[in-house]
């Protein structure tokens, strides 16, 4: 089962942390989809963006978090970001579980 927890700041996505894996490491379409969508989503941030996060990329767990306020191109990115999570959670519903956590 993949977990993903999405935090919310005044309304806005902040940050996200994604822990474990679903079928065999390196062999699941599930997991190579939610880590394709949640690294892109920290290359548009930093690198498209310019603004500074704390990450961490590691097997089966992956944490990412806004260090100062998210605004409305941070919001972009990851609102695109947990809409694709969400796409894959409804076709997924046994190997991908959402919460959301207001800040």
């Amino acid at each position: 089962m993949i977990e993903i927890e999405i935090e919310r700041q005044d309304g806005k996505i902040s940050g996200c942390r994604v822990k474990g894996h679903n079928g065999e490491y390196g062999a699941d379409i599930v997991c190579a989809g939610v880590s394709s969508i949640v690294q892109t989503a920290l290359l548009g941030i930093g690198k498209h963006l310019h603004r500074e996060v704390s990450y961490r990329v590691a097997s089966g767990d992956f944490f990412l978090k806004l260090k100062e306020a998210p605004d409305d191109f941070t919001e972009a990115v990851l609102e695109t970001m947990r809409l694709g999570l969400e796409e894959i959670e409804k076709i997924e519903p046994d190997a991908v579980k959402i919460s959301y956590k207001e800040r």
